[in-house]
């Protein structure tokens, strides 16, 4: 990968924890990025995905962050509606999992799973 910029996306000490952890239970190696991406979908419009990924995809304007000591790599059309956005992981009685603290977003599913701007 190459030189990573200073990250206006943020992720938490528990979402870090949890990134971590989940690379170790699949085998993936730490220097692997995630990649965090907003495609079409869900009750609001617009849903968040988060996957792992070693490099830019080839013909994409793929960025790559790092914020926590996790580098992130996000698609340009996504990082315009994720600037400013703030990752954090949960586990407690709302559910556990991934949750999106999104500054841009105006509208939110009851679920947390979509948004709208």
């Amino acid at each position: 990968m190459t030189e990573l910029k200073e990250s206006e996306i943020k992720i938490t000490d528990r979402a870090a924890r949890r990134i971590r952890e989940i690379r170790e239970e699949q085998g993936i190696d730490n220097r692997t990025a995630l990649r965090i991406s907003v495609t079409s979908g869900g009750c609001s419009g617009l849903t968040y995905d988060l996957d792992f990924d070693s490099a830019k995809k080839a013909g994409q304007k793929d960025e790559i962050f790092e914020d926590n000591g996790i580098p992130i790599i996000v698609d340009l059309r996504s990082y315009l509606y994720l600037a400013g956005t703030q990752l954090d992981y949960t586990d407690g009685l709302e559910g556990q999992g991934f949750h999106f603290l999104n500054p841009n977003a105006s509208r939110t599913c009851s679920c947390g799973e979509s948004f709208s701007l």
